[in-house]
């Protein structure tokens, strides 16, 4: 809305701004920046037909002028810049978003557009060899009953009826390509600076449903802005997933306030607070220890100083349903939440073979951490809670209650858990540095 303030400078701006919040304009716009050359094998025809955004190519745009399009081959900068404005100011540009394509092709278009205040939010730049798009150009063929476009390699029509009527198009041999490939080079060059922070190069040299999966996570994601942040991170998965690690890792990068449930409950018992005292008799006979206990010692935790002011990386709890609920009706509304997914084999292999030294207290694991000696691993020890058994109970406690947590948490991130820690580590940072990817439905 700023943006469009700065832009617009209405005289009145509070009608101007109403107008605005009353659109249904949430959808992503995008401008498709490729060289003639690169269609219709790269993605680009593929990202068209599947965004659902209003798309709008320079040659659609100069076929509206009927006899224009017709008798010349360049549309001037002015008229075409002017029919871009007059369709973006449609009702189904408005509300479901659109797609440039092709469009600016020169600094100038780019200056004209930018002066009128059309802002794309991501820009595509489709970038291939040219000796590549020299031999995909040669390939193309048109079939003149429907304007559906061809090619000889990876886009053979299956009928014969159709493979005898298609014609080679126009210009594109093999010098006419490389005169038009060396002036899109020559503006381009032009044209990049003119979007900074906001262009993505993706290789148009690989497969199509490659090219469509990377523009489409980049429309999908937001960009970064340089307002105040305060994380308010929720680490969610079955025993064993990694959870304390990953809090120690970014409580000690981000200085965050590492808060794990469990070992508050045990603190408190420890330091035999009000609290604690009451915790105790639930630990002495190993039962659950009650929500609003459990929420109450929580809550004192998170609003001290150091939680407000740096944020905290939450782990633990919620369990269930009804825990997330009291969490948020208490106001701790997590700004990023993760779930950590674990194959079961190998939470169990990463549980049920950990050991412990009575006499040193290290901790042994016996595929990754064996003990250096004989002596030593005839006495290490096997935690209660690391028994197959147990390990069992709680994850099928966990997945029993997954699926309602993850509808709860919709904005959450869902990682794979099962690999080297600092590798889900950057995940994880990545998924609190950046904004969330906005969900198309």
């Amino acid at each position: 809305m700023l943006e469009q303030l700065l832009i617009h400078q209405p005289e009145d701006p509070i009608p101007f701004m109403i107008q605005h919040l009353h659109r249904d304009n949430d959808n992503g716009n995008v401008a498709l920046q490729t060289s003639e050359q690169q269609s219709p094998h790269c993605g680009e025809p593929d990202l068209k037909r599947v965004f659902l955004y209003g798309h709008r190519s320079q040659k659609a745009l100069s076929a509206k002028e009927g006899t224009l399009g017709a008798h010349v081959t360049t549309v001037p900068s002015a008229l075409l810049v002017q029919l871009i404005q007059e369709r973006l100011a449609e009702e189904d540009c408005i509300k479901r978003g659109w797609i440039l394509d092709g469009i600016p092709e020169t600094r100038e278009q780019a200056l004209r557009i930018q002066t009128l205040g059309i802002a794309p939010r991501h820009v595509i730049m489709l970038s291939a060899p040219d000796t590549v798009l020299i031999e995909r150009n040669l390939g193309k063929r048109i079939d003149p009953q429907t304007g559906e476009i061809y090619h000889t390699t990876f886009d053979w029509p299956p009928e014969s009826e159709i493979q005898n009527r298609l014609m080679a198009p126009e210009d594109i041999s093999e010098l006419e390509t490389a005169q038009k490939l060396l002036e899109y080079h020559r503006n381009i060059v032009r044209v990049i600076p003119s979007y900074p922070k906001i262009l993505k190069v993706i290789s148009a040299d690989q497969p199509c449903v490659d090219v469509f999966y990377q523009a489409l996570t980049y429309v999908q994601s937001n960009h970064r802005t340089n307002a105040p942040f305060t994380p308010r991170v929720l680490l969610l998965g079955p025993v064993g997933s990694g959870k304390s690690l990953q809090a120690a890792l970014l409580a000690q990068k981000y200085r965050l306030v590492n808060v794990c449930c469990g070992q508050l409950l045990k603190e408190a018992v420890a330091d035999r607070t009000t609290f604690g005292e009451r915790i105790q008799p639930f630990f002495e006979k190993e039962m659950a220890v009650p929500d609003s206990l459990l929420m109450k010692v929580l809550s004192q935790r998170l609003d001290q100083q150091d939680c407000i002011q740096k944020g905290w990386v939450l782990h633990g709890v919620p369990r269930d349903l009804d825990q997330a609920h009291l969490l948020n009706s208490l106001g701790y509304n997590p700004n990023r939440v993760f779930f950590l997914n674990v194959p079961f084999d190998s939470i169990m292999e990463r549980l049920t073979l950990r050991r412990i030294d009575p006499v040193t207290g290290e901790r042994y694991h016996l595929m990754y951490k064996p003990p250096p000696t004989m002596e030593i691993q005839a006495r290490l020890l096997q935690n209660p809670k690391d028994a197959e058994e147990q390990v069992k109970l709680k994850m099928d406690l966990f997945y029993r209650n997954s699926a309602d947590l993850e509808q709860l948490y919709g904005s959450a991130i869902t990682l794979n858990g099962d690999q080297d820690p600092y590798t889900v580590f950057e995940y994880i940072e990545s998924g609190i540095i950046n904004p969330l990817p906005k969900k198309i439905p």
